[in-house]
């Protein structure tokens, strides 16, 4: 009787009175070390250009699959802003260890089974998943229907609440959060992952999210929202990025171009504004890339005077205008 194997781990089931001289080998290698890799094996896998990764998955031999311990590595972003590690259609647990650098903040890693969604990988995490074959699951996510608490909630996965939230102590995430219902905190909120609020928040202390934030409801801030001033590169063609902030700054030391933001596509209706700062030398001229829109279409003139601080004010229409104003002649 030939040789079968395992259906998720993929051992070697030999057949009776097959390799009378040989079987202790096959058992050692086909079963047993295999098992030890299915249990406690680490495999960095690497994260290249391609759409598309796919772990080995070898019947009876070493492969990627198996291990119980994956790591990526490698660079994400250029021609595929997400890069899909597939795994085999069977049950089986991984730890997966995130070391990926990201050229863009829309760039993400995703672990499915082919031909089904699947789930993201957080930046910089360390964290477990769970497959039946079809769907993969992180089994860190933590959900809740209400939480009302009088004292400090601090979780370290990603957490899920489909009710309201109530809190008069301080609130931190490790992960990602998503909350169905109100949101009232007395104290402050921090949000290692990305917010999504379903329907209204209202914090009196102090928020700090280090991605993306959604309100589907009314946001109330009591210490205000604001961010931070990014300082953009001195260069021929002056390039803001609408994932770092809305917020940016520059220094001309010569005659430049304002470029068009980049990903205006994830960020249609913000708003920001640009300080223009003229250097020591000053006269520092500034022309516009096509997708800034100015009232009347009458581009304006900076202020030449050394030093000279002009603002330009902007709201993203769409993808392709970027409606702006520039008021002029602030003093440093």
């Amino acid at each position: 009787m030939a040789s079968t194997y395992t259906t998720n781990l993929k051992l070697t089931k030999q057949g009776d009175g097959e390799n009378p001289n040989s079987w202790g080998q096959i058992l050692n290698d086909g079963v047993i070390s295999l098992v030890d890799d299915a249990i406690a094996g680490y495999t960095t896998v690497s994260i290249g250009s391609a759409a598309t990764v796919t772990l080995t998955n070898v019947q009876g031999g070493g492969d990627q699959a198996r291990s119980a311990i994956i790591e990526f590595k490698g660079t994400v972003g250029g021609a595929h802003n997400s890069i899909f590690v597939l795994i085999p259609n069977n049950s089986k647990t991984y730890i997966v260890k995130n070391s990926v650098s990201y050229n863009d903040a829309t760039d993400a890693v995703v672990l499915r089974v082919a031909g089904n969604a699947g789930v993201t990988i957080a930046d910089d995490s360390t964290a477990m998943y769970v497959t039946n074959g079809t769907t993969v699951i992180p089994v860190a996510q933590t959900t809740f229907t209400n939480i009302t608490a009088s004292g400090n909630l601090n979780v370290l996965g990603a957490t899920s609440l489909s009710g309201a939230v109530n809190m008069v102590g301080n609130a931190a995430v490790g992960g990602t959060l998503t909350v169905g219902g109100a949101v009232s905190l007395a104290s402050t909120l921090s949000v290692g992952g990305a917010a999504n609020f379903a329907s209204t928040v209202t914090v009196v202390g102090a928020a700090h999210f280090a991605s993306t934030v959604t309100v589907s409801g009314k946001g109330k801030f009591m210490t205000g929202a604001f961010a931070p001033v990014v300082t953009l590169t001195d260069a021929a063609s002056v390039v803001p990025d609408l994932n770092t902030s809305n917020v940016f700054a520059v220094t001309l030391a010569g005659n430049r171009t304002l470029a068009a933001p980049t990903n205006t596509s994830t960020n249609i209706g913000a708003t920001g504004h640009i300080f223009i700062v003229q250097d020591a030398t000053g006269g520092r001229t500034l022309s516009y890339n096509t997708a800034y829109q100015f009232p009347d279409g009458t581009v304006p003139v900076l202020t030449s005077t050394s030093g000279a601080v002009d603002v330009l004010f902007y709201a993203v229409r769409t993808t392709a205008k970027v409606d702006s104003i520039v008021i002029k002649n602030f003093t440093r």
